[in-house]
């Protein structure tokens, strides 16, 4: 099958390659020319693990390419996937949708023949309802159809996701669509993958809905997490006991300092605002939104508090500033409340992220930028860790130590064991878990 993605981001190039390996002749188009022209040089504008090998391998079987040409791409395809951005409109919460709108007119002015239109990004209910008409008022004589397809991928672990997903959700009642659709994702059906047929307006909910649900996830663990330091519990404790429920289940149920990254800060907001301008505002997900917000600054607080209650003056060692693990996606990453307020009170920061430097570097100001995790260290009196990157998971504890001007860790994500930082030397500040200082010798 001939499939065009318009949109060569995270969620576009992940899947346009995905497609690819699938079998389907696959062209993934952007208007960003100097983007295109590294796709060429096999040049990814992202950090994903196993994309640049995918990229490869299928740009090498001639099943995928890039191009700035969406005219040429979308009138030889069968299936137009819209896969563009879809950030926070500034001032009220709701997703900013005027690039999918103005993907939708090129697509109308250029399509030739029966053409399936997919909204991959993620959109709110009644999108792909306002696609439909873009497209009928610019071609009232074309043959189509609009189908919500929303994407599960985390950031990460997107390749495994795309591949060997929990659900495909496909929102369409068109049994054209629905056919072109199997097609397309046959290699799935074979490894029996649940394949959902909704509406277009249950498929764009269920993307929101899914990601609020993990984002809610996240904000109650962690304000459990407070609960067990103020009446001495474990909340690692506490997490298993409740995740062994099968009705709770075990994933994210880990605290640490917050959610961010592309999907959970954006999509809780537009949720909310979809919520209360359709008359049925969601509580639950309003107190998310605000708790995660102040558990950022929470965290700076907490920091501030390990080296004395003032931060004037020290120096604070920072490991991990992208929002998670193995991307090097800094969107909404809690680095960027907690740096600048340890800056603000006075603080010297050094840090270190492995693949997030480049863009942190865009977006913190007054940081002095190492190039490994050990130079962070020397006459600190502070390491934190953010992001809980591998590396970060084995340091050399007593190095760790000669290094610091004081021996104090303030883990954000419980990479350590209390017990086994008391012993190595450290005042050790956790999640959830009852604060120690060195064991005495």
């Amino acid at each position: 099958m001939r499939v065009a993605m318009i949109g060569t981001g995270y969620v576009g190039l992940v899947s346009g390659a995905c497609f690819s390996e699938f079998g389907h002749n696959v062209v993934c188009v952007d208007k960003d020319e100097s983007k295109i022209a590294g796709l060429h040089q096999g040049q990814m504008p992202i950090y994903e693990p196993g994309l640049e090998d995918l990229v490869e391998n299928n740009v090498r079987a001639e099943r995928l390419t890039f191009t700035t040409d969406l005219t040429t791409s979308v009138k030889d395809s069968d299936v137009i996937f819209i896969a563009v951005g879809t950030p926070s409109r500034r001032g009220d919460g709701h997703a900013d949708l005027s690039y999918v709108y103005a993907a939708a007119k090129e697509i109308a002015d250029a399509m030739d023949g029966y053409t399936v239109v997919v909204t991959k990004s993620t959109v709110p209910v009644g999108t792909g309802r306002e696609v439909e008409k873009i497209i009928r008022e610019t071609r009232p004589d074309a043959e189509f159809d609009v189908v919500s397809n929303p994407e599960f991928l985390r950031e990460g672990s997107a390749i495994e996701d795309f591949m060997r997903p929990d659900r495909v959700v496909i929102g369409t009642h068109s049994e054209r669509a629905q056919e072109f659709m199997r097609v397309l994702y046959r290699p799935l059906f074979l490894i029996e993958t649940p394949i959902v047929f909704t509406s277009r307006q249950s498929s764009e909910l269920i993307k929101y809905a899914a990601n609020t649900f993990l984002a809610a996830k996240i904000t109650f663990i962690n304000e459990i997490a407070d609960l067990c330091e103020k009446v001495d519990a474990d909340v690692h404790d506490v997490a298993k006991g409740i995740g062994l429920d099968g009705r709770i289940g075990r994933k994210f149920l880990h605290p640490g300092p917050g959610y961010g990254g592309s999907c959970f800060p954006k999509d809780t907001r537009a949720l909310v605002s979809t919520a209360r301008d359709s008359g049925s505002p969601l509580r639950i997900i309003e107190t998310v939104v605000e708790l995660n917000e102040q558990r950022k600054q929470k965290m700076a607080e907490r920091i501030i508090s390990a080296v004395g209650g003032d931060a004037t003056g020290k120096t604070i060692a920072v490991l991990g500033l992208t929002f998670k693990p193995n991307t090097d996606d800094m969107r909404e990453s809690p680095s960027l409340d907690i740096v600048p307020a340890l800056i603000a009170a006075g603080a010297k920061v050094r840090a270190f992220d492995p693949e997030g430097m480049k863009e942190a570097k865009h977006m913190l100001e007054g940081v002095e930028w190492c190039e490994e995790e050990y130079e962070t260290m020397p006459d600190a009196d502070a390491l934190v860790i953010i992001t809980e990157w591998n590396q970060f998971r084995a340091l050399d504890l007593e190095r760790v130590k000669s290094l610091m001007m004081s021996p104090v860790m303030v883990d954000l994500r419980n990479v350590y064991e209390p017990t086994e930082m008391s012993n190595a030397g450290f005042h050790y500040y956790s999640i959830g878990r009852k604060s120690v200082g060195p064991t005495a010798q």
